[in-house]
């Protein structure tokens, strides 16, 4: 990725969920890029509704719609005014993923924003089966934002396990936040490790075997920030032994990090980097924004 040129915010209209159209309406402004927001009905309650009051339901189905409308409009001229920039707005009714998905399409939106909670249907987005679903069916970037804005981001965290997946995510945080710092970071393990020791092997002997470990992915990482064409003196690199998982939340803070960027798709045992368990436990335990490049 280049350039964004286009973001698609979604939102529920709920306070937390308005951290991410600021965040959005500052990278817009930032980027020189095209905002929309998004509000979705949801299906349920308008059904619910027909049920209720079969006499008059579509009256006041076309009177939620309007009320929507007005808010999200409102919501618009709030963040012009903030942020000199100028959002598109769209309301539409139907499932949540299908009418983000098309809206994007259609949009041809670069990267989507999200909110990690919110009063309705954002509150479970990135919170069970739901984030699950949309990470795995995102064929964009998204940005699942936290915390409220207070600035471009100032620096990022990057696990890296130097997958073919690892130089994209490098590529998106760059089109991002060009103006940031760079912290990659790469966690290995020995292959075994625990069995090893089970077995008996000698902790100077799996001592040894780390340091080799460590040694190969100190080389990768330098071949890798060369490859991926970073700015010099802009970026840390950090090669720890441990579990992915916890060293990301962990250097995350330790580092002060108000961006964490993580690919869909790592390699060999850590197929589910940010798939599965490592995806879930960044998104849960987070403190900051994270963007989950594809």
């Amino acid at each position: 990725m280049t350039r964004i040129q286009s973001l698609l915010a979604a939102t529920d209209l709920s306070a937390p969920a308005r951290h991410a159209t600021e965040r959005a309406a500052l990278v817009a402004r930032e980027l020189g890029a095209a905002l929309e927001l998004l509000h979705v009905i949801s299906v349920a309650p308008i059904d619910r509704l027909r049920r209720l009051l079969a006499e008059g339901a579509a009256d006041l189905e076309a009177r939620v719609k309007a009320d929507a409308l007005t808010e999200v409009r409102r919501l618009a001229e709030s963040l012009q005014q903030q942020y000199q920039v100028q959002p598109v707005t769209h309301v539409e009714h139907g499932a949540l993923l299908k009418q983000i998905e098309t809206r994007a399409d259609a949009g041809a939106a670069d990267i989507l924003v999200l909110g990690a909670r919110g009063a309705g249907f954002m509150r479970h987005l990135l919170l069970g089966s739901t984030a699950e679903r949309m990470v795995r069916r995102a064929s964009r970037p998204m940005l699942v934002v936290k915390q409220p804005p207070r600035g471009p981001y100032r620096r990022l965290l990057i696990p890296v396990d130097f997958s073919p997946a690892s130089l994209p995510a490098c590529a998106c945080a760059q089109a991002l936040a060009p103006g940031a710092e760079f912290v990659l970071l790469h966690a290995f393990e020995v292959p075994f490790e625990t069995r090893l020791r089970s077995a008996g092997v000698q902790e100077e002997t799996l001592r040894r075997y780390r340091e080799i470990a460590q040694s190969q992915a100190e080389r990768a990482m330098q071949s890798f920030v060369a490859a991926a064409g970073l700015p010099s003196g802009a970026v840390a690199t950090l090669v720890l032994h441990g579990d992915a998982s916890s060293l990301i939340i962990e250097q995350e803070q330790e580092r002060d990090c108000d961006l964490l960027v993580v690919g869909k798709r790592g390699e060999s045992t850590v197929d589910d980097f940010l798939l599965g368990s490592v995806t879930n436990h960044v998104l849960q335990e987070s403190q900051g924004d994270v963007l989950v490049s594809v």
